[in-house]
């Protein structure tokens, strides 16, 4: 009712601005009033204009539900504000909803569209509360609208949205378990998700909807195993669960041959001589059949990478991983994980009991593993009673010949603790121990009898059951023992105690024949008044008596059955009944009768005390289950060990053709020494090992080796990402040294002044012939017709061609006589040189000339990717401002695809500004460019002048930051200002690389899944040539031609110039008109658009 008044005195001490707070006045009847007025502050704040309040009130609200408090009568003032356009008032408002939205489900529904919208927002935390308020209301009526907003989410740019969209697939799932299709469609496009974010969430759901499903994990096993030491704690620890079943499921035994072994060991233990001779023929038979075991390369990949884990701080993941070492490691390995699960036990209580739990369980099967820690496992006075007593379980199963004197002193300890049920337990403790080492036995027996005499009566009791027990092991030795205890009958009260002495005293009548029928005249005394477990136990007695001494008790046996057969409980008059009729000899008696002596009198086995954790393990370690000792709702049974090993391969991820190592030289290259010894039973790499070459050692020299195979995975990606990452280098090298060589041949110059200067097609010209003289020298030319023909693939570290067609491709003509020299471009016949007067630079080349020139070598070093100078292809112009709106002044520019001089970060713009009025223009320039956070402007130098008719041509750069948002910024001349925008299509966002097949192939491996796109598109007649074809996507956009073996494939490769990501396309054409154009870009949002320009420039 009353809000805390600390609360208010925060905020300012004002009431009014806290909680209200009621019944200050008696007389006011505030305590009985409805609480109509309640919260309204709250709501008033939140209905006001200002974001300031919204979000103070937001405030509030949430730490209302934090302290526990019901704030679900203020869901419609917030629920109006989850249109707000303030992020943090939002961010709370979902907050809000996600607690209450599944309370008020009307109420969320109206604002459902509200929540569709925010699937759409730019800001990702928005886009998963949008999501995670949506599978919060629980309506079947909207399951639809979950499953798109899902489907949607799960390929989502952010992996934090995608991570939301895995938790939301349980929640329809329990709602609408029909969609079970739909989502598992979707947790296996979320399993292909390479990001460490979204593997922990993912497997949650496929556990929660789909966990039989095996075949989803196949593929994505070993990157699972390999993310795992970057997973969050909680994904680890369902990834390690999970992994441990699919382990059991595809991998052999690592024990078998030994499991074998111990089990020929043991004999049975009733059986005859002939049948063992019979089973050792037939256990040496099927071990001959057994194969020497090899550990599956995948099984080896698991321990490894979860080994680490056994140092983290989360103790769910030690145990986790402990458990997964236990079900699956040879023995051999298991040892590993005690020192972990002991360095635990020095946490919580109840991190303790957990882990001790399972320690139980372990040191059974596996009592060696803990030995050396002995001393850990001692009780400490501090411990809680249920600490103490799995430390006991424990110790006890670690107890043998050589450590029992230690153990059982500090047992001798703990029997004088205050605590009764621990002494209890340990009492019960010394008696395993007694059971299980033969040697200590008597030692045991004798303690337990001095504790007869203890004062205090529960030790006494449990001391006599436990002796009971021992004493059935050898009692004719001990009937001394048995006398003892038949005097503490007039002392001990607990009925177990009192039962158990009776039982002793009738089982072993015979060596006591003068005690035994003065305790059951004791018993027949008081019968009426014992409890029901006592009154079982003295018929008993009673019966015995009568078989083996019926003179003295016969009389007393007949005084006892007749109290029982009037006695209230069924169970006692039924066995008085029984006996009766069996013991005494009358008429109607059966043939049983003659048979009595042998049924109360039979021979019983000793009973063998075992460990209350000794069958516990076959359910999982670590999980709700082993630890209740009963299956929990949702729990997987652990699969058994298959007899043979399933198909390996089904693991393999497919690698193209194109990956695979063909040449002799890296065929005999020796492998290097694996990072993990060969004891740790490594045993081959865990996927295709074969990796492409650096490219750093592709330039050094013409017959270096590629990088070595590596034994596992993780070093592959090490070596891709070097190569990567020396590639990028040599590739900006490369652009910080072309523009100097470009500003020599006077490409790149500002043009300033009148219509007389030079033309940009004479420019590209006077390129064109200095790049010829070059390219015989064997020098890489700069210009664009020998970056043009650099497109042609390169031999690869001097090795020999991957294929026999890619080294058909590879020959000069065979009309050049000069096929053993470099090739010039001088010798192609088709190629002219270009006449002296200044016509466009398109047809002195054709696009096609890169499909002329394909499969041709310039040099005999193998060539590094290297960005490109533009393709030849008609320049599209855009108008920047209109003659008649800048007064005169027209302003037209566009892309040159050229590198911006001073920075290859930045697109080179070229603007065009004619003067058409009557009258000088001074002082043009940029002023205050206002570009978008991230982009930058560097401005043209400022034109002093410019006369009534002429033209200046100008190149300022801009980095758009690989986005295709508008640069604003304003063009001024001495007497007006003109705001202007410059808006890039996404083709001019990216510059040209070059690239070999192999290259290509590789980085398109590389960009799967989320980062590629597919559209199918029909070409029209007119666009059905190769030179159409390529002139076309060059002319969307700004791309490299790559050389490609397949005549009805052509592939184009650029980089985006803000931040180097790559960008490659295949355009494959199929029957008839039909094609198929794929893009594989990080960058998702690129990859769209540019579908969709090139798709446009194809079909137009």
């Amino acid at each position: 009712m009353a809000a805390s008044p600390a609360y208010g005195e925060e905020k300012g001490g004002s009431s009014s601005l806290g909680e209200p707070e009621y019944g200050h006045d008696p007389a006011s009847g505030g305590i009985f009033s409805s609480d109509y007025k309640r919260h309204d502050d709250l709501k008033e704040m939140l209905d006001s204009n200002k974001d300031s309040l919204k979000l103070e009130a937001m405030k509030r609200i949430v730490a209302m539900i934090a302290r526990g408090k019901n704030a679900s009568d203020l869901f419609p003032a917030v629920v109006k504000n989850v249109a707000c356009k303030n992020i943090e008032v939002k961010k709370l408002v979902y907050v809000y909803l996600v607690r209450y939205a599944e309370e008020q489900q009307d109420l969320a529904l109206l604002s459902i569209s509200t929540f569709q919208r925010g699937l759409k927002d730019p800001n990702q935390l928005i886009r998963a509360s949008a999501l995670r308020v949506l599978s919060s209301i629980r309506v079947p009526i909207i399951v639809p609208i979950m499953m798109l907003a899902i489907k949607e989410a799960a390929s989502d740019m952010s992996p934090y949205v995608r991570k939301t969209a895995a938790h939301a697939i349980p929640k329809l799932y329990s709602l609408d378990s029909d969609q079970k299709d739909q989502l598992i469609e979707v947790i296996e496009k979320l399993l292909a998700d390479k990001t460490t974010l979204v593997a922990g969430s993912v497997v949650m759901a496929f556990e929660e909807v789909c966990p039989e499903r095996i075949d989803l994990i196949h593929k994505n096993y070993r990157k699972l195993c390999n993310l795992l030491i970057d997973v969050e704690e909680w994904g680890q620890v369902v990834i390690i669960n999970m992994l441990t079943r699919y382990a059991r499921t595809q991998f052999l035994s690592p024990n078998q041959n030994e499991s074998l072994l111990e089990e020929n060991t043991e004999k049975a233990f009733y059986g005859s001589e002939e049948e063992d001779a019979k089973d050792a023929k037939a256990e040496a038979a099927s071990l001959a059949k057994r194969k020497p075991y090899v550990m599956d390369p995948d099984h080896r990949l698991l321990l490894r990478n979860t080994k680490p884990l056994l140092q983290s701080r989360n103790a769910a993941v030690v145990m986790a991983v402990a458990q997964l070492y236990f079900h699956l490691a040879p023995k051999a390995e298991v040892g590993v994980i005690a020192k972990a699960l002991v360095r635990l036990l020095r946490s919580h209580s109840e991190v303790q009991y957990v882990v001790l739990q399972n320690v139980a369980t372990m040191s059974i099967k596996r009592r060696g593993m803990f030995e050396p820690y002995l001393k850990s496992f001692y009780i400490r006075s501090t411990d809680p009673t249920q600490i103490k007593i799995l430390k006991l379980e424990v110790l006890t199963n670690l107890a043998n010949e050589t450590n029992i004197s230690t153990i059982l002193r500090e047992f001798q300890t703990y029997i004088r603790s205050m605590d009764k049920d621990f002494v209890a337990a340990t009492i019960q403790a010394i008696g395993r121990c007694a059971t299980n080492i033969g040697k200590v036995r008597d030692t045991c027996l004798n303690g337990l009898v001095q504790l007869l005499s203890n004062r205090d009566e529960l030790v006494v009791a449990e001391s006599v059951v436990v002796i009971k027990k021992l004493l059935q092991m050898q009692p004719a030795q001990h009937s001394e023992i048995i006398k003892h205890m038949a005097k503490l009958t007039d002392n001990i009260q607990v009925p177990m105690a009192r039962a158990s002495i009776l039982w002793l005293i009738g089982e072993y009548c015979e060596h006591v024949p003068k005690i035994a029928p003065d305790v059951l005249r004791k018993m027949a005394k008081s019968f009426t008044n014992e409890e029901d477990i006592v009154k079982l136990q003295v018929i008993n007695l009673a019966a015995k008596l009568y078989l083996t001494n019926s003179k003295q008790s016969k009389l007393l046996t007949q005084y006892v059955l007749n109290l029982a057969k009037y006695d209230q409980n069924y169970d006692i008059r039924d066995r008085a009944r029984f006996i009766r009729q069996l013991i005494v000899p009358t008429e109607k008696s059966g043939a049983l009768n003659k048979y009595a002596k042998k049924l109360f009198l039979a021979q019983k086995p000793a009973p063998i005390l075992e460990s209350s954790f000794k069958d516990r393990d076959h359910f999982q370690l670590g999980s709700l289950s082993h630890l209740l000792n009963a299956k929990a709702v949702g729990y997987q049974e652990l699969p058994d060990w298959p007899d043979e090993a399933p198909d390996p391969s089904v693991r393999n991820v497919e690698v193209p053709e194109w990956t695979k190592c063909t040449s002799r030289e890296k065929r005999k290259e020796k492998v290097e020494k694996p990072f993990y010894s060969d004891s740790e039973g490594e045993s081959g790499p865990t996927e295709s090992a074969d990796s492409e070459p650096e490219s750093g050692s592709e330039e050094n020299s013409s017959s270096s080796s590629g990088s070595s195979s590596s034994g596992t995975e993780e070093e592959d990606e090490e070596e891709e990402e070097d190569s990567g990452d020396q590639s990028e280098d040599k590739e900006e090298e490369e652009e910080e040294k072309r523009p100097k060589r470009k500003d020599k041949e006077g490409s790149h110059k500002a043009v300033l002044g009148t219509t007389g200067s030079p033309s940009e097609e004479e420019e590209e010209e006077e390129g064109a012939k200095k790049a010829k003289k070059k390219v015989p020298q064997g020098r890489k030319g700069r210009a664009e017709t020998s970056s043009e023909a650099s497109t042609s693939e390169s031999s690869s570290s001097g090795s020999d061609s991957g294929s026999e067609a890619e080294a058909k491709q590879r020959k000069a003509p065979p009309s050049s006589k000069a096929s053993s020299k470099e090739i010039s471009l001088l010798d192609l016949d088709d190629f002219t040189p270009p006449p002296p007067q200044p016509i466009p630079s398109s047809s002195i080349i054709s696009t096609s000339l890169v499909t002329d020139l394909e499969g041709l070598t310039l040099t005999d070093t193998s060539l590094t990717p290297t960005l490109l100078s533009p393709a030849f292809s008609a320049v599209k112009t855009y108008e920047l401002l209109h003659r008649m709106a800048g007064e005169g002044l027209a302003v037209e520019y566009c892309f040159s695809r050229r590198p911006f001089p001073g920075d290859p970060h930045m697109v080179a713009v070229q603007i065009q500004i004619s003067n058409n009025t009557d009258t000088e223009v001074k002082n043009l320039r940029v002023n205050e460019p206002k570009p978008l956070s991230g982009m930058r402007i560097q401005e043209f130098p400022e034109i002093e002048h410019l006369a009534p008719g002429d033209t200046a041509t100008v190149v300022m750069g801009i980095d758009f930051c690989d986005s295709t948002q508008a640069a604003n910024f304003q063009l001024c001349t001495h007497t007006r200002q003109f705001y202007v925008s410059i808006q890039p299509p996404v083709g001019e966002l990216m510059a040209p690389v070059f690239m070999s097949e192999n290259e290509f192939k590789k980085e398109q491996g590389k960009l799967m899944g989320m980062s590629e796109i597919t559209e199918k598109l029909t070409l029209p007649e007119k666009c059905r040539s190769d030179h159409t074809i390529v002139q076309q996507v060059t002319s969307a956009a700004n791309v490299g031609r790559v050389p490609c073996g397949a005549s009805n494939e052509y592939r184009f490769a650029a980089k985006t110039v803000t931040s180097g990501s790559l960008v490659l396309i295949t355009l494959e054409r199929r029957e008839g008109s039909m094609a198929q154009l794929t893009i594989n870009s990080e960058k998702m949002v690129i990859g769209t658009m540019l579908v969709k320009d090139i798709i446009q420039a194809l079909t137009q």
